[in-house]
């Protein structure tokens, strides 16, 4: 049974002059006990949105349709999400140096969701913050410094060692390598897929990088324009995708273990403010039907645990 199961999820943002932003369109996917999920798309593809979802996150000029199922309760529903928000699922979020308060001490910040959502005593809760800290790869003192003090890889290992405070089943982590060199990069997804095998943890990493999401996950869910493009198993998405999109994102991201040319996507994703005819991809596909540019494509099962939104999926054009 799935831990995690998004059905039909939708998000619109209201706009000041009266219009909305339909920001993430009939989202669908399940996140297994255990599994390592990425989702995938370019920037303002709805990712970050989807997650905040799924979390209870999202600000007030937000509505949402669509059930959030955290074994079997609602997460859509605030009272319920606040009972498993950072208690079952923890968010590392996206730009550790913006993500903690600058006067405030890291072990401090440590300490909070345990006293909160544990209610453990405060010498327990230091304890298990400085044992956190060691097992992200920071020294115990590194607690006692304040967020300006650490580099960028070590505010992100802190960052980790909050999300996994209260043993969280569920670890959600939003572009986590943002802003770090390369060599810090892989430190960090190193980490984070020990910390899953390790612990137990089901992971849900939220990135634009294809080539990332092959090294730490086993399944992807790639969106664009809000809504679901494809998703199955990282080496068929890899290997065959069965949407143009997701051809064209591997074309267009580096790959370091790879030495095929990088080729950047035309043009610029569609306005989500506006009405979308067809299908969102077609102005930039590259194979682009007739039918693309009037009819939306429908979601199809390529193999069992494989969809794809294409009209050429599975070979039927």
């Amino acid at each position: 049974m799935s831990l995690l199961q998004v059905r039909d999820l939708n998000v619109w943002y209201s706009l000041g002059e009266g219009g909305e932003n339909h920001a993430v369109r009939d989202l669908s996917f399940s996140l297994d006990p255990g599994q390592r999920l990425g989702l995938v798309g370019e920037s303002g593809c709805g990712k970050t949105t989807a997650l905040l979802a799924l979390m209870a996150l999202l600000p007030p000029t937000a509505s949402v349709s669509g059930e959030v199922l955290f074994e079997g309760e609602n997460l859509l529903n605030e009272d319920i999400a606040r009972g498993h928000r950072w208690r079952d699922i923890a968010l590392v979020f996206q730009g550790a140096m913006n993500a903690f308060n600058p006067v405030r001490r890291i072990e401090d910040q440590l300490i909070e969701p345990m006293l909160v959502h544990k209610s453990v005593a405060a010498d327990a809760a230091r304890n298990r913050a400085r044992e956190l800290l060691e097992m992200v790869g920071i020294t115990a003192s590194a607690g006692r410094r304040y967020p300006h003090e650490l580099s960028g890889g070590m505010r992100q290992r802190a960052m980790l060692a909050m999300a996994l405070a209260c043993d969280p089943k569920i670890l959600i982590a939003d572009e986590p390598t943002t802003a770090l060199d390369s060599m810090v990069q892989a430190q960090i997804l190193q980490l984070v897929s020990k910390l899953s095998d390790e612990l137990g943890l089901a992971l849900l990493l939220v990135t634009h990088d294809l080539p990332v999401v092959s090294q730490v996950c086993s399944q992807a869910v790639v969106m664009y324009a809000g809504a679901l493009a494809e998703s199955g198993p990282v080496a068929d998405l890899y290997h065959r995708p069965q949407h143009p999109y997701t051809r064209l994102l591997y074309a267009a991201t580096p790959d370091l273990h790879d030495d095929r040319s990088v080729v950047s996507i035309p043009g610029v994703p569609p306005r989500l403010d506006h009405p979308i005819t067809g299908c969102a991809f077609a102005p930039r596909c590259d194979v682009a039907l007739a039918e693309c540019t009037t009819s939306s494509p429908p979601t199809v099962q390529v193999e069992p645990g494989w969809t794809s939104a294409c009209w050429r999926a599975g070979g039927a054009q």
